[in-house]
């Protein structure tokens, strides 16, 4: 891979994390402890499903939105979670009270189909409930970031079909999106840029992509990536701030042409987009190319992490 290009998720080293407690079926366990089985579902197949979260002022930003997203992919994939979902927010929480946590953490909460008697794909052959693993990190997305860009590769490996792997589904089997993030760091680029069965652009391996053009906000139909929790506050901001924003069809013509573009995640919130495929991006009336993030960028940006701070909560209700 190419050691040039950074990532979206590039982080400093906070050296509190080599004492953190992770949480495993509800029992702490100091980092260099934490383990889960060789013949656990999620090891030998990725058969679970995932969650990334941050917190903020003592909460975490739109819980129920996260909680009823892993709990409708678990459905999807024929996995009961075991625990009712006020339980497993408790014990995010008690996770993250033991590390005395209250602001600047990441979470990564991963539920498997569990232990298996045998290396085997069948889930007939799991003789555990599932298995529940919380992760809390000291993690900060790096200034540099917002200031800088990120450059962006197109890649050849596409967001398949709903019949094939539901991309709607925020699955451990995540080896096409890891395909094309290797393919864009060899390209020297930070990020890939995947395109959906039909050609129109679709997400990136690990973010959703926007465009604006000429004033309107633009992002895929959604149908070929994970129903994206930081992509639908976005879209919602767009609405409240009378900003025209569109979930469509668009072919990487759009893009190229885009006077703004920038992608949005749970760990960062929003990170704009400098280049694309070798393409600076910037307003051809103008001719002004963003060395960082557009006005509107900038807007929504700022406008997402006041509604982070509004809406983080500790429960359900």
């Amino acid at each position: 891979m190419n050691n040039t290009s950074q990532s979206i998720h590039d982080i400093s080293t906070d050296p509190r994390n080599a004492d953190i407690l992770i949480s495993i079926n509800g029992e702490l366990f100091p980092r260099e402890q934490a383990k889960v089985s060789v013949f656990d579902s999620g090891y030998i197949l990725g058969d679970g499903v995932w969650e990334g979260l941050r917190m903020v002022n003592n909460g975490i930003p739109f819980l129920h939105a996260h909680i009823e997203r892993a709990y409708e992919g678990a459905k999807a994939i024929f996995m009961d979670i075991g625990i009712r979902p006020q339980e497993l927010v408790k014990r995010i929480f008690d996770c993250l009270d033991a590390n005395k946590m209250t602001d600047g953490a990441h979470i990564r909460l991963m539920i498997t189909r569990g232990v298996k008697s045998t290396p085997y794909q069948d889930p007939r052959v799991t003789i555990t409930p599932p298995t529940i693993v919380i992760i809390p990190e000291y993690k900060q997305p790096k200034p540099d970031g917002m200031i800088k860009g990120l450059s962006l590769h197109t890649v050849n490996v596409r967001r398949g079909y709903p019949d094939v792997q539901d991309q709607k589904i925020n699955s451990h089997s995540k080896l096409n999106c890891i395909t094309a993030c290797i393919q864009a760091s060899n390209a020297g680029a930070d990020e890939a840029l995947m395109l959906d069965p039909h050609g129109f652009v679709a997400t990136c391996n690990s973010t959703h992509f926007f465009i604006v053009r000429r004033g309107e906000v633009w992002t895929s139909t959604g149908q070929y990536c994970v129903v994206g929790i930081t992509r639908g506050n976005i879209i919602r901001l767009c609405r409240d701030l009378g900003i025209p924003v569109f979930e469509k069809h668009f072919s990487l013509y759009d893009v190229y042409g885009a006077d703004e573009a920038f992608v949005t995640g749970t760990f960062a919130g929003t990170t704009p987009v400098r280049i694309i495929d070798g393409r600076p991006v910037r307003n051809p009336l103008s001719d002004a190319a963003w060395s960082g993030a557009g006005p509107i960028t900038q807007k929504l940006s700022h406008a997402y992490k006041e509604l982070a701070k509004r809406e983080a909560t500790r429960s359900l209700g």
